[in-house]
This record gives structure tokens, sequence and C-alpha cells, in this order.
């Protein structure tokens, strides 16, 4: 059996580690312009001073005419918000300040979402893999030395218990005033039967397996058998990495976030196994949609 590679393997697995983060602040930070965006327009449609008639007192209503509405300005000048979608300027002759068409933003549906975080992260996670099998890394450095059913069990225990402390979690980061913003899963969350079968079996199975492949087997195992670096040590910076990641959640999510991958990363080291935490990881997540969704439908 060849030797392993380590100094491979390390490098694959933080380049995947800065490309993962760089995407997912990239995706922050679009995902906050949106927000901007809209609360911008809010904003705007409820200023004072606007008036929703034209100045020939015709109200431009989404009728037959597909015209959207007139807007009357403090300054006495008119124009309409937006053409409609076989209008030009010619269709608004008393209009006297030019309005430029907004640009029509993509809207992402939860089942492009959901492709979209199965495909990248599956991706991920084959490099991954294939990095491991080339370089030699032996079994029981990934966590994958023997698989058994009391591992399991442990991991539904574990993931059962994360997922209350997280919700415990939540609600004191909502006491104190800390942000926690939920858009992201909001967003992904499926509205027919079809999506949730997509999340439950397909999405959420690879995200939890790529990120403790990543987070846990990867950054804690490979490198305290490679390098002996202190296994506990391993787990704050993984963790760190891990909260990082998560930044779109707000400050409260990247505590929590961040604790939970201490979690994890110390059922890691403790098990030597990556199934438990894969499991783990998985039910927290399947709850907190399954949980979430049943409640936000209740209302």
């Amino acid at each position: 059996m060849p030797s392993p590679n380590w100094n491979a393997f390390a490098g694959v697995t933080l380049v995947v580690l800065v490309v993962l983060i760089a995407l997912a602040r990239a995706s922050q930070a679009m995902f906050v312009d949106d927000e901007a965006r809209g609360d911008d327009r809010r904003e705007s449609a409820n200023r004072d001073g606007i008036s929703r008639t034209a100045a020939n007192g015709h109200a431009f209503g989404l009728g037959d005419e597909g015209v959207g509405e007139a807007k009357t300005v403090s300054d006495g000048t008119t124009h309409p918000p937006e053409y409609g979608p076989f209008e030009s300027a010619a269709n608004y002759p008393n209009v006297t300040h030019e309005v430029t068409n907004p640009v029509s933003e993509a809207e992402f549906t939860p089942g492009t979402l959901l492709v979209n975080v199965a495909l990248s992260q599956g991706l991920f996670g084959v490099v991954l893999v294939v990095a491991a099998v080339l370089a030699a890394i032996p079994a029981d450095a990934l966590g994958l030395e023997r698989v058994t059913v009391a591992q399991l069990g442990i991991g539904v225990l574990l993931g059962v218990g994360l997922y209350a402390a997280n919700e415990v979690g939540q609600r004191v980061a909502d006491t104190f005033g800390i942000d926690y913003d939920d858009g992201l899963r909001e967003l992904l969350t499926p509205d027919a039967l079809g999506g949730w079968v997509v999340l439950l079996a397909l999405v959420l199975p690879i995200i939890a397996g790529f990120e403790e492949l990543l987070f846990r087997s990867s950054l804690v195992g490979v490198f305290a058998a490679g390098y002996g670096i202190s296994p506990w040590f391993l787990v704050v910076a993984s963790s760190v990495a891990f909260a990082t990641g998560h930044g779109a959640q707000g400050p409260a999510g990247v505590l929590v976030t961040g604790t939970l991958g201490a979690v994890l990363a110390s059922a890691f080291v403790l098990t030597g196994s990556l199934v438990v935490v894969v499991v783990a990881h998985y039910l927290v997540n399947a709850l907190e949609f399954v949980v979430h969704a049943h409640g936000d439908s209740s209302r």
C-alpha cells in the first residue's frame, strides 16, 4: 500500500475550503443586497408626497391595458414607475421626467436553489473523495475505518440533541436582540411534495456528507493524523472556518453555527467516526426545515 501523500490532500482541502468560503461570502453579499434593494423599493413606494393618480386624473391600474400605475411627485410632474410589456415612453406624452425601465431581477425558486446547492456541494465532495483516494489517505484518519449500527444510533441521539440546543440558542439570541437571519432557509424551503423529497433525500444528505467530510474528517482527522497537530486545536480552527462559511445567517447564526461545529468536531474526535457526525448534521438540518415549515404553515 502506498504511503499517504498528506501534503497533496491537505493542499486540495485548503483550496476547497477557501473557494467554499469565498462563494459563501459572495452569496451572502448578494443576499444582503437583494434585501436592501427590496427595502429601498418599499420605502420609495411609501414615501410622503407620492400620489397614485396621474395628472389627468386617470388611474393607471393593472387592468385590461396592462399599464402600470403612474405617480405624481411633489414637484407636480408625473411619471409611470415602469412600462408595461408592450409600452414605451411614447405611451406617456404628458410625462416630463425621463424614466428608465427597471432591470428585471432573476427570481430564484426553491427548486433552482436546491439544485444549485446539491450540484456545488456535491462537486466539492467528489473532489475531496477523489483526492483522498489518489493521496492514499487511510480510512481511519477520515473516520471511515468501520461503520456500525451503534454509530448510527449515537448520530441520531446527537442530532436530536443538537437540534434542540440550536432552537434554544436561537431563542436566546432573539431575547438579547442578536440578529439571526433565516432568510436562506426560507428560500430553500420547498412548497410542494416533490421538492421535499429532493430536499430530504438528496440535498440535505449531500450537504451533511460534504461539510462533515471537509470540516471534521479532513480538517480535523487528516491534519491530526498526518501532521501530529492536536485534534482539539483543530476542533477550534475548523469550527471557526465552519462558522465563517455561514455568515449569511447573521451574527447569531455565526455564533450558533460555530458552536454546532465545535460540538460535531468534538464528537468526531471522541468517536473517530464520520458516520456519527454526518447523521447528526443531517438530522439537525432536516428537523429545522420540517419543524419551521410546519410552524409557518400553521400560522
